[in-house]
C-alpha cells in the first residue's frame, strides 16, 4: 500500500493494518522528510488518545493529516504506533 499526497509517496508498506476501513502504516514505513509533529490530540472511546502529524510536500502543508496512537488501549494494541491518513491523502495499492 502507498499513501500519496501532493504527488509524492509519503509512506509505503506491505504490512498495513486495517481498522474501521482505514489502512494504518507502520511508523518505519513513513518518509520522515514529509512529517512534523503536531500539537493536536484527540481521544477515541475505544482506541485511546491520538497524536497527529503535519505533512510538508513540495512547499505545501497539510495540517493534522496523519494520526497514530502512541499508547493505544488494549483493544487497539495491534495499531499502536501505526499511522493513518485523511485530508486528501490517497491510499492505494
Amino acid at each position: 500500500m502507498k499513501a500519496v499526497w501532493n504527488g509524492s509517496v509519503i509512506a509505503e508498506s506491505e504490512e498495513t493494518r486495517i481498522v474501521e476501513s482505514k489502512h494504518y502504516f507502520p511508523m518505519d514505513s513513513l518518509k520522515p522528510e514529509y512529517f512534523t509533529n503536531s500539537k493536536k490530540e484527540t481521544r477515541c472511546a475505544w482506541k485511546g488518545k491520538a497524536a497527529y502529524f503535519h505533512l510538508h510536500v513540495k512547499g505545501e502543508v497539510n495540517e493534522d493529516a496523519a494520526w497514530y496512537y502512541p499508547k493505544a488501549s488494549y483493544a487497539a494494541k495491534p495499531i499502536e504506533n501505526y499511522v493513518a491518513f485523511w485530508k486528501g491523502v490517497k491510499v492505494t495499492e
